[in-house]
C-alpha cells in the first residue's frame, strides 16, 4: 500500500513553489487559487522571505495550494491513502476526493486568518518537549496548566499554552527530556483557538462534502475516515484538538504501508515516519519539493500498485 502524505505549518521554505511555476498552467492555477484564499500565492511561494511565509494567515493557504499542485501531476487514482499534519489534511483531503479544491484552498484562507487573529488575542506559544517518558511528559505538561497540542512519534511531544507556563516547564523538564521553544505565533491546536474553530465552522457549513474515494487518516485519533461530512467535521474540530501524528503512522504500520510520498515542501513527514517505521519493511520513502522528482514518486506509484495487482 502506498500513502501520500501532506505537510504542516512549519515545512514552509522560501522560494520552495518557484520550480513548480515552469510547468504548464501552474501559475495560472495559483492565481485562480489566490482570490479563494485571499493571498497572493504566487508570491508568497516564489518571492517571499521566511518571515513573510511564517504568518499563519499566509502559510496555510500556500501549503495546501503546494500540496494540491504536486497532487494534480501524480496518477492519484493509483494512490491507496492520503493523511496530512495540521493544515495539511484540508490537502489530504482534497486528494481523497472529500472537498473540491477550490473548497480546500477557501477554508485554508479561512483557518490560517481566523488562527492568526486568535493568536493575537493574548500571549501563546508552543514547544517541543524532546525525550523523556511519553506518561511522565504529558503529565508535566499538564501539571503547568499546558496542552500537549502534538504528538508527533516517539520522543516528540509538543506543548502549548500561556507563555508563563512554558517558561515553568522550561524550568523544570521532565526526566530525561529537553525543552526546545517553537517560533510559532501561538498556542494551536489548543482551546486558545476556539473563536477560529467556530469561524471554520461556519465557513465549512456552505460546503458539500463527497465521501473518499481512498484511505483518508484522521489526525484526531489516527483512523480512517469514509464519511466526507464526518471528515469536514473533523478538520473544523481539529482547530483546537490534538495533532495525533503518532497514531496516524501506527495506522500506516498496520496497514502495511510499502512506500510513502511526502508532497511539497517535503522533508518533516518523512524523517518522522524513518524514525517510527523502522526496520524490516520499512516503507520506501520519496520526497516530492520540485518537478524533478515527479519521476521518482511516479515510478514508486507506478511499483506500488503493480505490486497490490498481483496481490489482488
Amino acid at each position: 500500500m502506498l500513502a501520500v502524505l501532506s505537510p504542516g505549518q512549519g515545512a514552509q521554505k522560501p522560494g520552495f513553489l518557484t520550480p513548480w511555476l515552469a510547468l504548464p498552467g501552474v501559475e495560472a492555477r495559483l492565481r485562480e487559487w489566490s482570490a479563494l484564499a485571499g493571498v497572493d500565492l504566487v508570491h508568497l511561494g516564489t518571492q517571499a522571505d521566511a518571515d513573510e511565509i511564517k504568518d499563519t494567515a499566509r502559510t496555510q493557504p500556500l501549503l495546501v495550494a503546494a500540496a494540491l499542485l504536486a497532487g494534480e501531476h501524480l496518477p492519484m487514482s493509483d494512490v491507496a491513502l492520503v493523511a496530512g499534519h495540521s493544515v495539511g489534511e484540508l490537502g489530504a483531503a482534497a486528494l481523497a476526493g472529500v472537498l473540491s479544491a477550490e473548497a480546500a484552498l477557501t477554508l485554508a484562507g479561512v483557518r490560517g486568518r481566523e488562527m492568526a487573529a486568535a493568536c493575537a488575542l493574548e500571549p501563546t506559544g508552543m514547544a517541543a518537549v524532546l525525550g523523556g517518558d511519553p506518561d511522565e511528559v504529558v503529565a508535566a505538561i499538564e501539571a503547568h496548566g499546558l496542552h500537549a497540542a502534538n504528538r508527533n512519534g516517539t520522543g516528540q511531544i509538543v506543548a502549548a499554552g500561556s507563555l508563563d507556563g512554558l517558561d515553568k516547564l522550561a524550568a523544570e523538564p521532565p526526566t530525561r527530556a529537553r525543552i526546545a521553544r517553537l517560533k510559532v505565533a501561538g498556542a494551536f491546536h489548543t482551546p486558545y483557538m476556539a473563536p477560529a474553530e467556530a469561524a471554520l465552522a461556519a465557513a465549512a457549513a456552505g460546503i458539500t462534502p463527497a465521501d473518499p474515494t481512498r484511505v483518508l487518516l484522521s489526525n484526531l485519533d489516527g483512523t480512517a475516515v469514509d464519511r466526507g461530512q464526518e471528515m469536514v467535521q473533523r478538520l473544523v474540530r481539529q482547530v483546537t484538538a490534538p495533532v495525533r501524528w503518532d497514531l496516524c503512522m501506527r495506522t500506516l504500520a498496520e496497514l502495511g504501508v510499502t512506500g510513502v510520498i511526502e508532497l511539497p515542501p517535503a522533508g518533516t513527514l518523512a524523517g518522522l515516519v524513518k524514525r517510527e517505521l523502522k526496520g524490516e519493511g520499512a516503507p520506501e520513502i520519496v520526497t516530492l519539493n520540485t518537478p524533478d522528482d515527479l519521476p521518482a514518486a511516479r515510478n514508486l506509484i507506478a511499483r506500488q500498485a503493480q505490486t497490490e495487482g498481483k496481490h489482488a
